[in-house]
């Protein structure tokens, strides 16, 4: 039997595989940002790589909730792609007190030198997906961000509180920083959601 040689790839092709590996490479570091939000079970902070992974299957079991026009398969490179300029500007907690303004240019400066590992035209691909999720104009961007705000709720649900004790969040709060943005993405999946902060907030 013949074993088929495969040919050493060119300098053009090495030079490629280089940037493409140094970009996932540094993506690897999404896991050591720790969110203010715990896993479900309370037992530690959860990392912004789990987050990431998490929020790719909310949107594959929950695409019936998505409204009319909306591409699953783009919903998930958003979410896979949202959180890595955590890498350099760290987690923002949403019921926490921060600098808007200045968060967002940490954030920009943090896409240009984490997607620009990238070859151009991946880097161009890319970094137009992440824009768009922070835009949160089209539908898919919409419904992707709907995920990204209702996933803790469920964490905080699940361990007696979590994270709205820490931060003293109150019901209107969760209503206004949370619930209008599931609600404007995912309109029926907010009043199952809310139905179960209710018994949370009501003992508070």
């Amino acid at each position: 039997m013949s074993i088929v040689q495969t040919p050493p790839p060119n300098d053009a092709a090495q030079s490629r595989l280089d940037q493409q590996f140094a970009f996932l490479m540094e993506a690897d570091r999404l896991k050591q940002v720790l969110r203010a939000t715990t896993l479900a079970d309370g037992s530690r902070r959860e990392n912004s790589g789990e987050h990431s992974w998490h929020l790719t299957l909310y949107a594959l079991v929950l695409a019936d909730q998505a409204g009319p026009g909306v591409d699953i398969s783009r919903v998930v490179k958003m979410l896979i792609l949202h959180d890595l300029v955590e890498i350099d500007a760290g987690d923002t907690p949403i019921h926490g007190a921060h600098d808007a303004a200045l968060q967002a240019a940490k954030e920009a400066a943090a896409a240009d030198r984490i997607f620009g590992l990238l070859p151009k035209d991946l880097e161009a691909e890319l970094r137009a997906i992440w824009e768009e999720f922070e835009a949160a104009e089209t539908p898919d961007a919409v419904f992707a961000k709907s995920l990204d705000r209702v996933q803790p709720v469920l964490h905080n649900i699940a361990s007696g509180g979590g994270t709205w004790i820490e931060y003293n969040v109150t019901a209107a709060q969760l209503e206004s920083r949370v619930g209008a943005k599931v609600a404007r993405g995912a309109p029926r999946l907010w009043p199952y959601v809310q139905a179960k902060t209710a018994a949370f907030f009501k003992g508070r």
